[in-house]
């Protein structure tokens, strides 16, 4: 329910911002384009790690971060649907990493584990409004997947799949170029890891040792592109 107040409070400020009497042309912003990318990721894991060494069992939570820069690519196609707004629709792919590591300075305990996601690909609708016949805003909805890796002692959780919300600016620079800037969150689902239990000393997890997690990435990205 918060998402979707947050989506219907941007779309309500941007569309005011559409029937302000601007000189503004969708078509200028209208057709297929591609573009490149760099982008700053957040990662936050809010996770919970199970044991159940004991009668009742014993549950610890904490948080952990990192913050990776990555490089993607972009294709699309904005569809004017009015004399200011634009449907935009398209795809990213990002082909750089995220990596937390939790280490465990006891040797005798359990092993280090490292978390990776990697290979991100988001499909994306854009409601998207000219303010000049050269800038324009828009709120993306999306969709996005990532793969996941671990190592350590531990089972291999299934993909991420999340849920996107950001908001941007696109600028026209003539010759087909343009310039966008974007901020935004990606909420995944949960994901889960059990210990195998099959290491040695220093380096086993336990079979009764359950970790999940519920990651958070927040980001903000520029990117060039040309417009055909």
């Amino acid at each position: 329910m918060n998402k979707l107040i947050k989506i219907v409070s941007v779309l309500a400020v941007l569309t005011g911002f559409s029937m302000t009497p601007l000189m503004a042309d969708s078509s200028d912003f209208a057709g297929a384009y591609i573009g490149i990318q760099a982008q700053a990721v957040g990662v936050e894991l809010d996770g919970k790690h199970t044991s159940a060494g004991d009668d009742t069992g014993e549950v610890t939570t904490g948080v952990a971060g990192r913050v990776a820069a990555i490089a993607g690519a972009e294709v699309g196609y904005a569809i004017p649907v009015s004399d200011t707004m634009l449907i935009d629709i398209g795809v990213n792919y990002y082909a750089g990493e995220a990596k937390i590591t939790t280490s465990n300075t006891d040797t005798t305990a359990t092993a280090d584990v490292t978390f990776k996601m990697n290979d991100l690909m988001t499909a994306y609708i854009a409601p998207t409004f000219a303010v000049s016949d050269t800038a324009s805003i828009y709120v993306k909805v999306g969709v996005m997947e990532a793969d996941t890796k671990t190592t350590g002692d531990v089972t291999q959780p299934s993909d991420l799949s999340g849920t996107l919300i950001g908001i941007g600016s696109r600028s026209l620079l003539g010759n087909g170029m343009f310039l966008r800037t974007e901020a935004g969150m990606i909420e995944f689902d949960n994901i889960s890891v059990t210990g195998k239990g099959a290491g040695g000393t220093g380096k086993t997890v336990a079979t009764t040792s359950t970790v999940s997690a519920d990651p958070l990435v927040a980001y903000g990205s520029i990117s060039i592109g040309y417009k055909f």
